[in-house]
């Protein structure tokens, strides 16, 4: 079993930790830290050796030096002495550092002891040597944790807690070491920590308790456990983890999504696709892939000779990966379908009738050609309209006469369209900017047969939107195109439909 360990900075305070330390049990906490990094004096020690004994949880009480991430500035003998007359109080476990070990007399230390190494600025150098050590030491727990260099550095730790010979704590620092924390419990660790909320963490990347349990499903995570995520840079803003994880729980689905930060360019994301893939335990299943990495994923898996969507080639980019059997890969963009299929539920007809309309695509970018594409696809006539007018004009090019018609046109020009639908999908009106429009302050003649399509979600009603209801048209939201979207991934990975109005709750209820 894999506790989930809240930790505690301490203060003379003993009201104050009683209450921190019940608002920790009640939040599914198995165990607590105590950091003692500011008690030093026997007057602190009496109350807290009597905390101790009726504590609502069992208690490791540890007295971090700044040299390991504390804010102790005693010499080691002093804070081992802290620690010893503390435990006096009846505490589980003592927890010391590895390299200050060697610089006390350990030969009478009560049991049972965690002995630890951290490194804030990067892997340890002599990360093999250390678990050497910390295996031939007098420690019942060993403890490893550093700041992952990159997201690859998870795996060392997995790999660590496959291979321990005692209990052990393998963690990543910071948000790349977010999975490290996760899924701790699917590998066995000894312990993971969850801060009590979201402003009381004791290192870099953790996270609150609540979302380990309620975001990331942590009570329902087990060795078999099929791990998902989203693959981007930045991504811890992502929604994806809470609309993925609510529809595995609703569907029962033993399955885990996560974050996944990869830095940008193709290197960085081909070292992750093969050293994840490699990595058997992990079940790794299927990814999300989101900027800046949709081209990259589309290159890599045709370098691998995977089986790609056809129009997610045409399109240039693929946002969906599938890992079935023997690691064998499978691309799919499902940005087009969501698109698509926002549009013919909002007018109620079928894609082909899509061909008797005129579509205006505002913005040229990633989701402007995946529009662009779709509808053409559909022998809709698109009109592209782009701050840039080259960057529309290579687009119109490039997409016209495969089924639909694709012209460009001067963004200035926008306010004289006679479009049947209009699609955002620029930036433009994303929180926090929310009082912009790419329409500015003249509109084109909306009627009550205009369609009007934001991909923006954040606001959910965007100033485009306010606009366009304003002026009598029929709208969607960004949301729409979010949850569709997502949708497609969960049917493709799990082969169950989407819990759509759940996802839907899920999204409202975070923006």
């Amino acid at each position: 079993m894999t506790l989930l360990c809240v930790p505690i900075f301490v203060t003379d305070d003993m009201v104050k930790l009683r209450g921190v330390a019940l608002r920790a049990c009640e939040a599914g906490a198995d165990i607590l830290e105590l950091r003692l990094d500011e008690i030093g004096g026997e007057a602190q020690l009496v109350p807290l050796r009597q905390f101790l004994r009726h504590a609502p949880l069992p208690c490791i009480l540890t007295c971090r030096p700044i040299s390991e991430g504390g804010q102790s500035e005693l010499a080691d003998t002093e804070r081992w002495e802290v620690l010893q007359s503390a435990r006096e109080g009846q505490a589980a476990y003592v927890d010391f550092e590895l390299a200050a070990a060697s610089r006390v007399d350990l030969t009478n230390s009560p049991r049972p002891l965690i002995l630890s190494a951290h490194d804030f600025f990067g892997r340890p150098n002599r990360l093999a040597n250390l678990v050497l050590d910390l295996n031939a030491s007098r420690s019942e727990v060993n403890k490893i944790a550093w700041t992952a260099r990159s997201i690859r550095d998870n795996i060392e730790a997995f790999e660590l807690l496959q291979t321990r010979e005692k209990p052990t704590i393998a963690l990543c620092m910071g948000e790349a070491g977010l999975i490290s924390r996760v899924l701790a419990k699917k590998f066995g660790a000894f312990l993971t920590f969850a801060s009590l909320d979201n402003n009381s963490g004791t290192a870099p990347g953790q996270i609150s308790i609540e979302k380990m349990k309620r975001l990331y499903r942590w009570d329902a995570l087990g060795p078999s456990t099929k791990v998902y995520g989203v693959v981007g840079s930045p991504v811890a803003h992502s929604m994806s983890p809470a609309i993925h994880n609510a529809a595995f729980e609703n569907a029962g689905y033993d399955g885990i999504y996560l974050p996944l930060l990869v830095n940008p360019g193709y290197e960085s994301f081909k070292a992750f696709m093969e050293s994840f893939l490699a990595f058997e335990p992990l079940h790794l299943s299927g990814l999300s892939i989101t900027i800046p990495h949709k081209e990259n994923a589309l290159r890599y898996l045709k370098e691998r000779g995977a089986e790609i969507e056809e129009l997610a080639e045409r399109i240039g980019a693929v946002n969906t990966i599938v890992i079935g059997k023997d690691r064998a890969l499978r691309g799919f963009n499902t940005d087009y379908a969501a698109i698509l299929d926002s549009i013919t539920a909002a007018l109620n007809i079928t894609r082909q009738q899509l061909a008797g309309y005129r579509v205006a695509v505002i913005g040229a970018g990633g989701t402007g050609r995946t529009a662009v594409a779709a509808l053409a696809h559909c022998g809709a006539t698109v009109v592209v309209y782009n701050r840039t007018a080259e960057r529309a004009a290579a687009l119109a090019t490039e997409f016209t006469g495969r089924s639909g018609k694709v012209v460009a046109a001067p963004l200035e020009k926008l306010c004289d369209s006679c479009c049947q639908i209009y699609i955002n999908t620029t930036s433009v009106g994303m929180h926090p900017n929310v009082h912009a429009s790419p329409l500015g302050e003249r509109l084109p003649a909306f009627t009550a047969e205009t369609l009007v399509f934001d991909t923006v979600y954040n606001p959910p009603v965007t100033r485009f939107l306010a606009q366009a209801q304003a002026a009598g048209a029929r709208t969607i939201g960004g949301i729409e195109m979010f949850i569709r979207q997502a949708a497609g991934q969960f049917h493709a990975w799990t082969g169950h439909d989407a819990p759509m109005d759940l996802m839907r709750k899920v999204v409202e209820s975070r923006l």
